[in-house]
């Protein structure tokens, strides 16, 4: 079975919403489902279909995050020693070469990606534009603008 990579942040939130699944929500909708079939006829009871779509998607929620983490390769990106190249786990400065603009992003794992926080996905075109390339490459990405061009101004790894 292939593996994911996850930052080693990542795999915590993921461990802290299993554990809040688990320990707050799961109890949550198993006293909401007996409030519920308390009420009486099930066949009409609205709050029963609710707490039992819920107790669904809870469950579902905590398979899908075990799997997850049974299967993750975690990397902690202040261990990395990516010898300046950019790698899962890298943050990565650039500049786009038409606009001047400099952004900053770190390459992570899907469960992991925010655009507003600076996390990019590493299967996102210009996370494979980026790997393998180093500090001063340009990287061209496809975008539905157009090609955009970057110069890679900086990798780090923290």
């Amino acid at each position: 079975m292939a593996t994911i990579p996850i930052t080693k942040r990542g795999a915590e939130k993921l461990k802290e919403e299993l554990h809040r699944l688990k320990t707050v929500d799961r109890p949550w909708v198993i006293n909401a489902i007996a409030e519920a079939r308390a009420q009486g006829d099930l066949s009409e009871n609205a709050d029963y279909d609710a707490a039992k779509d819920r107790q669904g998607f809870i469950e579902g929620r905590i398979q899908e995050i075990e799997g997850k983490l049974s299967i993750a390769q975690v990397i902690d990106p202040s261990a990395l020693d990516g010898g300046g190249k950019v790698v899962f786990g890298a943050t990565v400065e650039l500049e786009e070469e038409d606009s001047g603009e400099a952004v900053r992003y770190q390459i992570v794992g899907e469960d992991e990606a925010d655009l507003k926080e600076g996390r990019i996905n590493v299967g996102s075109p210009i996370a494979r534009a980026l790997i393998g390339k180093e500090e001063g490459d340009t990287a061209e990405v496809q975008a539905p603008g157009g090609v955009k061009r970057y110069e890679i101004v900086g990798v780090s790894y923290v």
